[in-house]
């Protein structure tokens, strides 16, 4: 047989319609109007067997660019990160691998457990009281967050600061349309975002208040400053997106009083591999558990008073509950969010946090290095493992002289801020050598001439 995954043959075919009493595959398909059915052939290849398939495809993947082979200093929201070997022996196992919802706790306690144990990692990391069992990504999280804000305080005026993700941004705009909330950007001052404007802007109308950290340039926020603000404002709720690798090293957003943290563990176990799937993170205090989207999972005894673990507090009913339901998502990214636990297991408190400070330490030893090479560090304030530099030239036409030194170059800014034109975003993580660096400002030095 030529194609082992569409097995069906004339035979088949033939019983399948004798069975339902239809002569042919135009008779079962004439209730359609005549001139609405398209005529002729799609312009698609002829199909090919399977060994002739795999090596057109395998053709096709030698021309991709791989981490294996370049060095990365793209960032801007996907990294590259070291991930333990034991990752993915433990996700390939097939009874986390094919895996659906855990709704039947006495077949799904290896699940619960491993979900369990991730949400609470991630309340350890956030300084958070509640996790849930994972959503998405950390765009449609944070869009979460904001939703879940304006149904809290039934107010519907939202400010987001201009250094959040602009995808993310994206995401809330659209999930804004639905609810109806207006959306107010506040705009960044040296790369963070203006708290001048954030105070103007903030009265008792607002529901929330959203913030990155550390921000998309890599800058962190002032945390604390901002709460100040936001807390003027009886109601209103601050939000906070954030990069769970940062936390091993910065204070968490729950010790400067936020009310949601979330983000994306990507940095964690995932593969950059094309932009996703991800695994994004929602957590907030203990009082707002019941309105915390997708599901909880809890830990308690059985008739035996052995522990064990149940999907908690929310029914599977509450997600079609339509306009009262608390959120849409009734889903999570239980094999990503699995492999992130692995991850942070495997390296451990200690090693999370040594991993947070080689970050840190070569993105300072390569903003020395591009500075010392001529390059303008365009922000002048504290920084995780990604900066923005100042370019000579247009940023994809430096990124494909890179490309044929085998470096894949940092975010073109000019993308998302027009102001910024000429800037590139550069991620430095601990993946990344001394000598992949120094080839890097070389390089750059070069083109910079």
């Amino acid at each position: 047989m030529e194609f082992r995954y569409l097995p069906m043959t004339d035979a088949d075919k033939q019983e399948m319609l004798d069975t339902i009493g239809v002569a042919s595959s135009e008779e079962l398909f004439s209730d359609i109007p005549n001139d609405v059915r398209f005529k002729g052939e799609l312009n698609l290849k002829k199909p090919a067997d399977e060994t002739a398939l795999m090596k057109d495809l395998t053709r096709m993947a030698a021309r991709n660019v791989n981490l294996k082979e370049y060095s990365s200093f793209l960032g801007a929201g996907v990294y590259d990160h070291f991930i333990p070997s034991v990752v993915d022996h433990v996700i390939s196992r097939s009874e986390f691998y094919t895996a659906y919802t855990p709704y039947q706790p006495e077949i799904s306690q290896g699940e619960l457990q491993a979900i369990f144990e991730f949400q609470t990692m991630i309340c350890e990391l956030t300084g958070m009281e509640v996790a849930n069992s994972s959503m998405y990504d950390g765009g449609t999280a944070l869009a979460e967050a904001v939703t879940l804000s304006a149904g809290q305080t039934k107010r519907k005026k939202i400010l987001v600061s201009k250094t959040v993700h602009p995808e993310s941004r994206a995401v809330i705009h659209t999930y804004a349309k639905g609810q109806n909330l207006d959306i107010v950007e506040i705009d960044h001052n040296d790369g963070i975002t203006d708290l001048e404007q954030l105070n103007h802007e903030i009265d008792e109308q607002t529901a929330g208040v959203a913030i990155q950290y550390p921000n998309f340039f890599g800058q962190i926020e002032p945390l604390d400053d901002v709460n100040r603000i936001i807390r003027q404002q009886k109601k209103t709720m601050f939000i906070v997106s954030s990069n769970p690798l940062s936390l091993g090293y910065l204070t968490p957003p729950g010790d400067f009083g936020a009310d949601i943290v979330v983000g994306d563990t990507q940095v964690f176990g995932i593969q950059p591999q094309f932009g996703g799937p991800h695994c994004g993170y929602f957590a907030t205090t203990d009082k707002l558990k019941r309105k915390v989207p997708g599901r909880l999972v809890g830990q308690t005894t059985d008739e035996d008073g052995e522990r064990g673990f149940v999907l908690t507090l929310q029914a599977r009913e509450q997600h079609i509950r339509r306009d009262k339901a608390t959120s849409n998502i009734c889903s999570n990214q239980a094999l990503n969010a699995l492999a992130s636990s692995v991850a942070m297991s495997s390296i451990g408190k200690h090693g999370l946090r040594k991993m947070a400070e080689l970050n840190m330490q070569k993105a300072r030893y390569a903003k020395q290095q591009l500075s010392a090479a001529g390059m303008s560090v365009t922000f002048s304030g504290p920084f995780f493992n990604e900066l923005v530099i100042k370019v000579p030239a247009d940023v994809s036409a430096i990124n494909k002289r890179l490309l044929e030194s085998g470096i894949i170059g940092g975010y073109d800014l000019g993308q998302a801020y027009p102001e910024l034109k000429q800037h590139m975003l550069v991620a430095v993580t601990e993946n990344r050598t001394k000598e992949e660096i120094d080839t890097f400002v070389n390089e750059m030095g070069d083109i910079h001439g």
